[in-house]
């Protein structure tokens, strides 16, 4: 949807590189959100290490997501605009500055028309 709209993503290979400490704290602080928030549990060892606890202090998922990195929910997109978890992709629009005609994901559900466009 970022590439349909006219940009080009700097993509990071979080689950091959992991993430810093700095990185990872700065992410979430923009976003104003916490390690549980953007914690992905689906095909993750989030349940086995403890974390979907609701028990479970925000450092120690933090902590968890420094070691694996899978934990992390994505996509993140940081634009100018702002920065947040884009789930479901459609979320991403309200971050761009400029925006295809439609969008169509993979599966044929069009998520957005160029008439349905946010006022900048």
């Amino acid at each position: 949807m970022i590439r349909a709209a006219g940009h080009e993503p700097e993509i990071v290979e979080y689950i091959q590189t992991g993430w810093g400490r700095e990185q990872l704290t700065e992410l979430l602080h923009v976003m104003n959100a916490t390690a549980r928030e953007v914690m992905r549990v689906k095909g993750t060892p989030a349940e086995e290490l403890g974390l979907t606890d609701p028990n479970t202090a925000d450092e120690v998922i933090f902590e968890a997501m420094l070691e694996h990195p899978i934990l992390v929910n994505r996509p993140i997109v940081v634009t100018p605009s702002g920065t947040r978890l884009c789930r479901p992709s459609e979320a991403v629009i309200a971050l761009l500055d400029s925006f295809p005609d439609s969008f169509t994901k993979e599966d044929g559900e069009t998520v957005y028309r160029k008439d349905d466009a946010p006022t900048l």
